[in-house]
This record gives C-alpha cells, sequence and structure tokens, in this order.
C-alpha cells in the first residue's frame, strides 16, 4: 500500500521521512495543511510496534492539529513529527540536534514543541538548529515554557462544561474521575481535579508518574487495563489515542468521556456509538487546544500568561456550543467538531 493509498491519508500537503545514521534519529514529519499558517504540533517520541504505526500515528495526530488550531482560532495549519524511540539510539542532545536539522529543512513549513515522550530541555536543543520551534523556558513576562500545564487547564475547564451539560452539576465536588495516563499533562490535571473535590482514579503504565501523584494527592490506583471500564462518573484519558472502539464502548460506565490524550477515538463511526449509550464525548482537538494555544502566544511572541489563560478560557465555551448543537441535532459532537474546523479552514483558503 502505498502513502496516498493510507486510510489515514486525508490531502496532506506534504511528508518526510528522516534518517541520521549518526545520532540514530529516525523521524516522519506530517504537514497536513498550511492554509491557516504553518503547520504547528508537537514532536512525540514513541516505541512504535512497526513503522507503519508510526506512519499512521503521523498522518492522524498532524491532520488533528490541523482542526484543533482551526477552532482554537489560531494562525497555524496543522502538522506533527514523531519519532521513532530505539534502546539503541536514546535520548540525547545530538539526537534533538538532529531533529532541529530535520525541522529547519522544511523552511517553516513545519513548527515543533513538545509532545509525548518530549521536554523542555529536549526543546532547547532542537532550537540550536532551527527557529521553527515553541515551547521553550519563559523569558521574563513573556508566554512560554513547557505547554503540558496549559493543556491541563483547558481539559479541566472542558471537564467542568461537559459535567454541567451531561449531569447537571456546577462542581467537580463528589465526583469520581477516572484518569487514564498521569505524565506532564494528567499530573497537573489530577491536581486540578483534587483542588476542585472530585475523587481520582489514576493508572498509568509508568510506576513513577503514579507514585508521583500519589505522594501528592490522594487516588485509588487501578490497573490499565481496568481504567477505561472503571465505575466514574468521568473518564480522561490522558495517554495516548485509539482507545475508543466497537470493544471497549460497551464497558464503559462513565457518562462523561473528557481528556487530553489526541485520538481516543479508533473511527469516526465511534462517536456515534458513544452517542448511542449516552455518553457525552468532548472532542479531543477542541479540550486539548490549551498547550498549542500557549505555543502559538510564545511563538508569536509580546504575550504574558493572562493572555494564554484568556485564550484558554474560551475552550469551554467551544464545547458547550457543540453539545447544544449535539442534543438538538441528534448528531455525534466529533462529527460537528469536525464540520465546524472544516468551515473554518474552508474560510481560511
Amino acid at each position: 500500500m502505498g502513502v496516498f493509498d493510507h486510510a489515514e491519508f486525508d490531502d496532506h500537503e506534504s511528508l518526510h521521512f528522516f534518517n541520521d545514521a549518526a545520532t540514530g534519529l529516525r523521524a516522519i514529519i506530517a504537514v497536513h495543511s498550511t492554509v491557516l499558517g504553518p503547520g504547528a504540533g508537537g514532536c512525540r517520541r514513541w516505541t512504535y510496534t512497526s513503522e507503519t504505526d508510526a506512519l499512521t500515528d503521523a498522518l492522524r495526530l498532524s491532520r488533528g492539529m490541523t482542526y484543533k488550531n482551526a477552532v482554537a482560532e489560531l494562525p497555524f495549519g496543522g502538522g506533527k513529527a514523531v519519532i521513532l524511540a530505539d534502546d539503541n539510539a536514546p535520548k540525547s542532545a545530538e539526537l534533538f540536534a538532529a531533529l532541529g536539522r530535520a525541522v529547519a529543512s522544511l523552511g517553516g513549513r513545519y513548527i515543533t514543541a513538545e509532545d509525548v515522550g518530549i521536554s523542555v530541555e529536549d526543546m532547547r536543543n532542537v532550537k540550536q538548529q532551527t527557529e521553527f520551534v515553541s515551547g521553550l523556558p519563559q523569558s521574563g513576562d513573556n508566554a512560554g515554557g513547557d505547554p503540558s500545564p496549559w493543556t491541563a487547564v483547558g481539559v479541566f475547564l472542558g471537564i467542568q462544561a461537559a459535567i454541567r451539560t451531561r449531569l447537571a452539576r456546577n462542581s467537580c465536588e463528589g465526583l469520581t474521575v477516572a484518569v487514564q495516563g498521569v505524565g506532564h499533562v494528567g499530573g497537573h490535571l489530577c491536581q486540578l481535579l483534587h483542588d476542585a473535590g472530585a475523587k481520582l482514579m489514576i493508572a498509568d503504565v509508568n510506576r513513577e508518574n503514579l507514585m508521583a501523584v500519589c505522594a501528592a494527592i490522594p487516588a485509588e490506583v487501578v490497573t490499565p487495563a481496568e481504567i477505561l471500564y472503571a465505575e466514574a462518573d468521568v473518564l480522561a484519558p490522558c495517554a495516548l489515542g485509539n482507545i475508543l472502539s466497537t470493544a471497549t464502548i460497551p464497558q464503559i460506565r462513565a457518562k462523561v468521556i473528557a481528556g487530553a490524550a489526541n485520538n481516543q477515538l479508533s473511527t469516526e463511526a465511534d462517536g456515534a456509538r458513544l452517542a448511542e449509550r449516552d455518553i457525552l464525548y468532548a472532542p479531543d482537538y477542541v479540550i486539548n487546544a490549551g498547550g498549542i494555544i500557549s505555543v502559538s502566544h510564545e511563538y508569536f511572541g509580546n504575550s504574558s500568561e493572562d493572555q494564554v489563560r484568556s485564550d484558554v478560557e474560551k475552550i469551554p465555551r467551544r464545547l458547550e456550543a457543540i453539545f447544544s448543537e449535539a442534543s438538538k441535532t441528534g448528531r455525534p459532537t466529533n462529527e460537528l467538531a469536525d464540520e465546524l474546523a472544516r468551515r473554518l479552514i474552508a474560510v481560511g483558503k
């Protein structure tokens, strides 16, 4: 099967494969669209089962970034980088310098930042080779730094909007939230939920992440296999995507799904399956846009944290508009979000 015949190919503008033998870097950068601006999206480092899986991830994630940036009203198109993690080529300054050279070679068509498996320090090493990078340490009063906390803030505000709609609750006080993945974003989200009075159930494949959360706040630890089906009011997926499918949806007990993970639905039809079960789904790229909002403010400069917060606080209003339309029309929330994104992109052409 060729790239153009790939199930996730969606008129992507360009696809780039990079191999740097000296550092062991193997990476794919997918640019889905530059209609609204340069293709922006984080870099993910992951151990993929196959190169085909890495390609699928890059294609899906880059399209999701186009939609995310459009709905968030940012001057960005969509792009994504994935690094194929290899035990023989561990993270190093040299590896990320090689990534920086790869990003630079695209001449500004793609802007990178942190995603899964990537730190601020990694982006500093990328910055040594290219200006097309964000998520760097803050300078003075300017916005910047790790975008993960802003992603968590947006998801928390989105959860509040979702429980108002589905559970008629104005507060998280007393609600049980099952958080799948408690790394950079999920860990911050757990703190916000705890501060708001929620009871937490958490799961992560990384024991250190679990220990860090449990050392800070009360939380019930369950296995990764159990978390999706926990007896909870809200399920917050904050790990990898492709978790809501024909196999998992019938067993989910939560009435709200609202989390930071990208590409949570295995297929578009899974949004309808959730709706049929009366589970309110917060479209992932709408609720998790806080990080890219921070990245945008940092990249274009002259912005403060207050300005970032003001834009992140628009996330629940966007979700509420989608929820309202879904209630009126009976259509799945993911379909409505996709239509909104495509309309905004069409206006920008």
